[in-house]
């Protein structure tokens, strides 16, 4: 019986590959997007409303616009969605921020204002999405007034991801 001796030699990243399979390992979270708001919104006493975002920082799939991500063809899936919102409260209001499928609330945080004057809710959730699903965010307060979801310095911003597998 012959013996043969394998020597190991590391692999020269210099080196150009040729790959003819499928490269195990590989990951990509796409369709991605994120968006933050670069002015501020008033939002009505007792009045759900959607949060504009108009400045995007990410969009792989072109599926982000008029602050609504819409889910392209082919791309169904688990995707992880976040937001968070810099809200004027003011003292005792409820506050909630939102995130909404298809025009339905799907998942929401609520505060009570301790008498600070800004809070900043964040709500993440994740969510089974098909071809054509659309996700927004909305906001609600009841202070007796109208108050301002702070758009300076990129605090309020909304995105997200499709989970791999």
């Amino acid at each position: 019986m012959a013996i043969t001796k394998v020597q190991s030699e590391g692999i020269n990243l210099a080196d150009d590959f040729t790959f003819t399979g499928t490269v195990a390992g590989t990951v990509t979270n796409t369709p991605a997007f994120q968006a933050y708001k670069s002015s501020s919104q008033s939002i009505g006493d007792s009045a759900e409303t959607k949060v504009t975002f108009d400045t995007e920082t990410l969009d792989t799939d072109s599926a982000f616009a008029s602050s609504t991500f819409t889910v392209p063809s082919g791309k169904n899936g688990k995707y992880f969605i976040y937001a968070q919102l810099q809200l004027d409260t003011g003292s005792g209001a409820t506050f909630f921020v939102s995130i909404f499928k298809n025009g339905a609330e799907v998942f929401a945080k609520r505060m009570t204002s301790d008498g600070a004057n800004r809070k900043s809710p964040a709500v993440s959730a994740v969510i089974s999405l098909v071809a054509t699903d659309t996700v927004d965010i909305y906001t609600y307060q009841n202070s007796g007034t109208s108050k301002d979801v702070d758009g300076a310095n990129k605090r309020t911003h909304f995105g997200g991801y499709k989970l791999v597998g």
